[in-house]
Protein backbone atom coordinates (compact mmCIF):
# COMPACT_ATOMS: atom_id res chain seq x y z
CA UNK A 1 0.00 0.00 0.00
CA UNK A 2 1.19 3.65 -0.83
CA UNK A 3 0.62 6.63 1.34
CA UNK A 4 1.17 10.42 0.73
CA UNK A 5 1.96 11.88 3.88
CA UNK A 6 1.97 15.27 4.51
CA UNK A 7 5.10 16.77 6.78
CA UNK A 8 5.61 20.01 9.10
CA UNK A 9 7.88 22.43 6.68
CA UNK A 10 7.87 25.07 8.94
CA UNK A 11 10.04 22.29 11.13
CA UNK A 12 11.65 21.03 8.81
CA UNK A 13 10.46 17.51 8.54
CA UNK A 14 11.20 16.78 5.41
CA UNK A 15 14.52 17.72 5.22
CA UNK A 16 15.36 16.07 8.67
CA UNK A 17 14.10 12.73 7.28
CA UNK A 18 16.53 13.05 4.24
CA UNK A 19 19.25 13.49 6.22
CA UNK A 20 18.90 10.99 8.93
CA UNK A 21 18.11 13.35 11.51
CA UNK A 22 14.75 11.65 11.70
CA UNK A 23 13.65 8.73 11.57
CA UNK A 24 10.17 8.08 12.61
CA UNK A 25 6.52 10.02 11.59
CA UNK A 26 3.96 10.41 14.40
CA UNK A 27 0.29 10.77 13.89
CA UNK A 28 -2.41 11.11 16.94
CA UNK A 29 -5.91 11.86 17.59
CA UNK A 30 -8.35 11.47 20.55
CA UNK A 31 -9.77 8.68 18.57
CA UNK A 32 -8.48 6.46 16.43
CA UNK A 33 -8.13 8.15 12.83
CA UNK A 34 -5.85 7.73 10.15
CA UNK A 35 -3.49 6.32 9.77
CA UNK A 36 -4.29 4.14 12.69
CA UNK A 37 -4.66 0.58 11.69
CA UNK A 38 -4.10 1.35 8.29
CA UNK A 39 -0.39 1.68 7.65
CA UNK A 40 2.21 -1.47 7.58
CA UNK A 41 5.86 -2.34 7.76
CA UNK A 42 6.94 -2.32 3.77
CA UNK A 43 3.98 0.21 2.74
CA UNK A 44 5.72 2.94 0.88
CA UNK A 45 5.68 7.09 2.02
CA UNK A 46 5.48 9.38 -0.40
CA UNK A 47 6.14 12.89 0.98
CA UNK A 48 4.83 16.35 0.23
CA UNK A 49 5.54 19.48 2.30
CA UNK A 50 2.36 21.34 4.30
CA UNK A 51 3.51 24.67 2.82
CA UNK A 52 1.11 24.62 -0.56
CA UNK A 53 3.39 23.88 -2.91
CA UNK A 54 1.25 20.35 -3.50
CA UNK A 55 4.59 18.42 -5.09
CA UNK A 56 5.66 14.76 -3.60
CA UNK A 57 9.66 15.53 -3.43
CA UNK A 58 10.72 12.05 -1.09
CA UNK A 59 9.69 8.20 -0.78
CA UNK A 60 10.35 6.04 1.83
CA UNK A 61 9.42 2.75 3.26
CA UNK A 62 7.55 1.72 6.81
CA UNK A 63 10.19 -0.20 8.91
CA UNK A 64 7.87 -0.46 11.53
CA UNK A 65 4.22 0.93 12.92
CA UNK A 66 3.22 1.30 16.70
CA UNK A 67 -0.44 1.95 16.97
CA UNK A 68 -1.14 2.61 20.53
CA UNK A 69 -4.23 1.52 22.75
CA UNK A 70 -6.27 4.02 24.19
CA UNK A 71 -4.00 6.06 26.43
CA UNK A 72 -4.13 9.01 29.35
CA UNK A 73 -2.43 12.18 28.50
CA UNK A 74 0.33 11.44 30.86
CA UNK A 75 1.01 8.23 29.13
CA UNK A 76 0.53 9.36 25.69
CA UNK A 77 2.96 12.32 26.88
CA UNK A 78 5.79 9.61 27.88
CA UNK A 79 5.34 7.68 24.64
CA UNK A 80 6.23 10.34 22.80
CA UNK A 81 9.53 11.64 24.85
CA UNK A 82 11.08 8.47 24.87
CA UNK A 83 10.57 8.24 20.81
CA UNK A 84 12.26 11.86 20.52
CA UNK A 85 14.98 10.75 19.24
CA UNK A 86 13.94 9.41 16.19
CA UNK A 87 10.84 11.69 16.27
CA UNK A 88 12.88 15.12 16.32
CA UNK A 89 9.73 17.12 17.44
CA UNK A 90 9.89 20.54 17.87
CA UNK A 91 8.49 21.86 20.96
CA UNK A 92 5.34 23.41 19.11
CA UNK A 93 5.09 19.61 17.75
CA UNK A 94 5.63 17.91 20.62
CA UNK A 95 2.40 20.17 21.84
CA UNK A 96 0.19 19.47 19.13
CA UNK A 97 0.93 15.12 19.20
CA UNK A 98 1.94 14.37 22.96
CA UNK A 99 -1.10 13.67 25.08
CA UNK A 100 -3.20 12.59 22.35
CA UNK A 101 -5.56 8.92 23.36
CA UNK A 102 -4.44 7.14 20.18
CA UNK A 103 -0.87 7.54 18.71
CA UNK A 104 0.84 6.22 15.61
CA UNK A 105 4.43 5.71 15.55
CA UNK A 106 5.55 5.06 12.36
CA UNK A 107 9.53 4.03 11.63
CA UNK A 108 10.98 4.64 8.24
CA UNK A 109 13.90 3.98 6.10
CA UNK A 110 14.98 4.04 3.11
CA UNK A 111 14.20 7.58 2.88
CA UNK A 112 15.16 9.16 -0.90
CA UNK A 113 14.58 12.38 -3.04
CA UNK A 114 12.51 11.75 -5.96
CA UNK A 115 12.11 13.57 -8.90
CA UNK A 116 8.89 16.24 -8.14
CA UNK A 117 5.45 16.06 -8.91
CA UNK A 118 1.79 16.23 -7.91
CA UNK A 119 -0.70 14.04 -7.16
CA UNK A 120 -4.35 14.10 -8.14
CA UNK A 121 -6.89 15.12 -5.05
CA UNK A 122 -10.09 14.80 -6.25
CA UNK A 123 -10.79 12.01 -4.58
CA UNK A 124 -10.09 12.97 -0.96
CA UNK A 125 -13.08 14.44 -0.59
CA UNK A 126 -11.71 15.69 3.00
CA UNK A 127 -7.93 16.52 2.65
CA UNK A 128 -6.06 14.89 4.96
CA UNK A 129 -2.41 14.65 5.98
CA UNK A 130 -2.48 11.00 5.59
CA UNK A 131 -3.75 10.03 2.30
CA UNK A 132 -3.75 5.82 1.48
CA UNK A 133 -3.73 5.97 -1.86
CA UNK A 134 -3.05 2.16 -2.80
CA UNK A 135 -0.78 2.89 -5.53
CA UNK A 136 0.95 5.99 -6.65
CA UNK A 137 0.43 5.39 -10.06
CA UNK A 138 -2.94 5.88 -9.25
CA UNK A 139 -2.65 10.00 -8.38
CA UNK A 140 0.53 10.66 -9.86
CA UNK A 141 -0.21 13.78 -12.37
Amino acid sequence: MDHVVYLDAKANELENLLNGDKTMIIRGATGRKLPYGRVDAGDALYFINNNGEGKVKARATVASVFNSDKMSKEDSCRLVEKHQDGLQLTDKQFKKWAGKRYVVLIEVTDVEDVHPFEIDKSNFGNMDDWLPVESIDAVKR
